[in-house]
């Protein structure tokens, strides 16, 4: 393999084998840095083990892979040193308050005392959690542990962070407002290698994008590219009755020859479309089977169409996670050779 300061991970064929099941079958990645990469895929298709096979936690069954160069089997410890780490589940110690596990990370990651407080207090600051650094975690909701998880990851600020769907569970205004640190951690100098199953974060933050589906990469591009290989445009539909929704699916099947998705508001169906034309032939036999619309836009296809367009289902199926994704704990700072062991 050859190497480029230019690609802060490649790796290629990564293999990951739990018993019977091939969690990850052959994955090939090419991260570039200073970028966010996006690796999207539903529960269970792969995208935790991979990054834990990348952040040395687990050992590839087969194929290679390099952080900055570094190969991941022959030198951990270097590339131990090149990353962070943020889980599914929060690391931090309930039992102590924001402060002092702050002050736990730093210490552990070489900080000195005064030097480990005053890195503890702007990172406090900058995720809103001044106001509560005294409290016990225990107290804390949901969102505020993940935004002091991803703190502790970013003492050292690494030159690259693994995010594993760091906005889980979050609400709305706490997940916009992880989406601006890893934007801020990407025009500061760190890469961001992302999984996350919500489409829109990908659309959002990723300069490119892996489709993930049962432990194989099934396309990789930007945002634009990938949408634009299931067609140059989409259809919205609105309908009158929500009742007449499979009725409709079917006869976008017929007609347009093409899988529909179901939106989170009732009634709406979207559908991506290689000829905006046969938007009319759509029309006419819906009015035949008598179903009523509403409303109809045609408008670039989303990726939630993508992913059903590669996969055969939409990005949101909850399969049963691998062995190794539902094994998967966190780290909140870059991992050790104890939580190797550990894990």
């Amino acid at each position: 393999m050859t190497h480029s300061s230019d690609w802060a991970v490649e790796a290629h064929g990564l293999v990951k084998v739990f018993g019977d099941n091939r969690a990850v079958d052959g994955v090939d990645l090419s991260v570039r840095t200073g970028t966010v990469y996006g690796v999207l895929g539903p529960n269970g298709a792969g995208k935790t083990t991979t990054i834990r096979m990348l952040a040395t936690l687990l050992k590839p069954d087969g194929g290679d892979a390099t952080v900055f160069g570094h190969d991941i089997r022959r030198e951990p410890q270097i590339v131990r040193q090149l990353i962070g780490v943020t889980g599914q589940y929060a690391s931090v110690d309930e039992t102590l308050s924001a402060t002092e596990n702050l002050m736990l990370f730093s210490r552990l990651n070489g900080l000195s005392r005064a030097d480990a407080r005053r890195k503890s207090t702007e990172l406090l600051e900058e995720f809103g959690l001044s106001e509560a650094a005294t409290r016990p975690l225990k107290k804390f909701s949901g969102g505020m542990r993940r935004r002091l998880d991803l703190a502790a990851s970013l003492i050292s600020q690494p030159p690259l962070i693994f995010l594993d769907e760091p906005t889980t569970g979050l609400d709305p205004r706490t997940r916009s407002q992880m989406w601006d640190t890893i934007r801020r951690l990407v025009a500061t100098g760190s890469t961001v290698l992302l999984t996350t199953q919500y489409l829109d974060e990908a659309d959002q933050l990723a300069d490119r994008i892996a489709v993930i589906d049962r432990g194989i990469v099934v396309a990789e591009g930007t945002a634009g590219e990938l949408k634009a290989s299931v067609g140059t445009s989409s259809l919205l539909l609105r309908l009158a009755d929500a009742g007449s929704l499979e009725r409709a699916r079917h006869a976008i099947l017929d007609v347009l020859g093409v899988e529909s998705v179901l939106t989170p508001e009732a009634g709406r169906i979207t559908a991506p479309m290689s000829d905006p034309d046969s938007v009319t032939d759509l029309l006419i036999r819906l009015r035949a089977d008598g179903i009523a619309i509403e409303e109809l836009s045609v408008q670039q296809p989303t990726l939630d169409e993508v992913f059903l367009a590669l996969t055969g289902h939409p990005a949101d199926d909850d399969a049963a996670p691998a062995p190794g994704d539902a094994a998967a704990g966190a780290s909140g700072a870059a991992p050790t050779p104890e939580l190797e062991t550990a894990r």
